[in-house]
């Protein structure tokens, strides 16, 4: 009966995480997570902080608009 009991917290948990973390990216305020972690990823996974700001800087690119001479 524990395990169930335990078990069952942890899906709420689980779940109430997962909706702050959609809330927050709704909202916008998931930047400080997202800093925190990319300082981490500096430290020790480098490979993903490189992704990280390429992705940042995929993400503020503009996407270039057709010419108005096109046809």
């Amino acid at each position: 009966m524990a395990y169930v009991v335990f078990l069952a917290g942890l899906a709420v948990v689980l779940a109430g995480l997962t909706w702050f973390a959609s809330w927050a990216k709704r909202r916008g305020r998931g930047s400080g997570v997202a800093g925190a972690l990319a300082a981490y990823d500096e430290a020790y996974r480098t490979t993903a902080h490189q992704s990280h700001y390429e992705l940042r800087q995929q993400a503020d690119r503009k996407s270039e608009s057709g010419s108005p001479d096109e046809l």
